[in-house]
């Protein structure tokens, strides 16, 4: 497991304590539509501020390509920030280095809260430059690091100026590390791991890793068809990578050496369009009509996946199991999430979710707040599963040693 220091190894009391955060955020006209990273934030920011810390909070927003995008601007979520700090007032700044943030940094109090300007504004950010960090590293005492999900980046905020300041992992970063140790470098066993989603071209890494990890990989989604398709079952009109067939039987035979069990589709629900509604039936994977599109898993293959997950002590999860966004096509994945929801909630399971489709899923279940955890970080996530080395979670692990 990585080694960081967390804010129990902090004296922050009167200290400026510049807080990384990922306030990007879905907006719409202005008003932010998702709070979801802004909650998630508050415990740092809270902790922090009851300790007497005089919090800088730096994050980035969009994509500016290095200059100022006034649509782009941070200022809209002081509101909501405070909001949900239960009204604690939120100063802005109208620039992240130079004059305007020292002022505004220079004015805090003890457990008062100031947010800069979108860090992306300027160049130096996401060219990870030395000296922008090192313009950063003046406005503060101490670095706190609460953004796993941008810590696949080097940039200047996430891994540079880590190497500058006494840094330690924010609480999200905290717990979102903890899991995912817990749930791949030291689970209890047996682990299961469900991918889905379109294509296995985007998610070799991840299988390589797992089959060597895992105890059994569930392959559902676009992928499935792949995988079936390379092991001689014919997939109709569905999605499927026919020039990914080697690279699939591969695969099957790693996991076979890791003695990982692969588990695909044994039924399938299928229909001649993708549309909501649209007429649909229950087939035999074998049977897959060469007009029709696999666009779900069938009950049998959800029931035989809530009952192998019950033989199961942890879980990790990425990529729906079928077009989730439409239903029928949401049946599989319901069933297997409700069924591993119901097992978390009796302490059987540690389940750990992630990625953008995967939470979506989750929550159209109706069972996002009942798995362990569920990472809304992205593709952070998705390079940890990878086994990748995070540029953000190396730079704590140096400042700790």
């Amino acid at each position: 497991m990585a080694h960081f220091n967390t804010l129990e190894d902090l004296d922050v009391a009167g200290r400026r304590v510049l807080l990384r955060a990922d306030l990007n955020v879905p907006m719409q006209a202005g008003r932010v539509t998702d709070t979801t990273r802004i909650d998630r934030l508050v415990p740092t920011i809270s902790e922090l501020a009851d300790r007497g810390a005089r919090i800088v909070l730096l994050s980035h927003f969009g994509r500016p390509k290095g200059k100022p995008a006034p649509e782009l601007s941070l200022a809209p979520l002081v509101a909501p920030l405070s909001t949900a700090l239960a009204g604690r007032p939120v100063v802005f700044a109208v620039d992240c280095v130079g004059p305007a943030a020292a002022e505004a940094v220079a004015g805090l109090d003890d457990g008062q809260v100031v947010l800069l300007e979108n860090l992306r504004f300027h160049a130096g950010e996401e060219a990870n430059d030395a000296g922008f960090a090192a313009d950063l590293a003046k406005l503060g005492d101490i670095y706190v690091n609460d953004a796993f999900s941008t810590a696949h980046r080097a940039h200047a905020s996430v891994e540079a100026l880590a190497r500058l300041l006494p840094a330690a992992a924010g609480r999200l970063m905290q717990g979102e590390l903890e899991h995912l140790a817990n749930a791949l470098e030291s689970p209890a066993r047996p682990v299961a791991a469900i991918v889905g989603g379109a294509k296995i071209s985007t998610k070799l890494d991840l299988l390589g890793n797992l089959v060597r990890r895992v105890d059994m990989l569930v392959i559902g989604g676009g992928m499935a068809n792949t995988f079936l398709n390379a092991l001689g079952v014919a997939v109709g009109r569905s999605l499927c990578e026919h020039d990914m067939a080697e690279t699939a039987r591969a695969i099957v035979e790693q996991a076979k050496e890791a003695r990982c069990d692969v588990v695909l589709p044994s039924d399938a629900l299928v229909a001649a369009e993708l549309t909501a509604g649209a007429a649909s039936r229950t087939v035999s994977i074998e049977e897959v009509p060469e007009d029709e599109m696999i666009l779900d898993v069938g009950p049998a293959t959800a029931a035989h996946l809530a009952r192998r997950l019950g033989d199961c002590r942890t879980l990790l999860w990425n990529g729906p199991l079928g077009c989730f966004e439409l239903p029928p096509f949401d049946a599989g994945t319901n069933a297997v999430a409700q069924a591993a929801a119901e097992l978390t909630r009796a302490g059987q399971l540690l389940s750990v979710a992630g990625g953008g489709d995967t939470v979506a899923a989750l929550a159209h279940a109706g069972v996002a707040e009942d798995f362990s955890y569920v990472s809304t970080a992205g593709g952070a996530f998705l390079e940890w599963l990878e086994g990748k080395t995070l540029p953000g979670v190396a730079a704590l692990e140096a400042a700790a040693s």
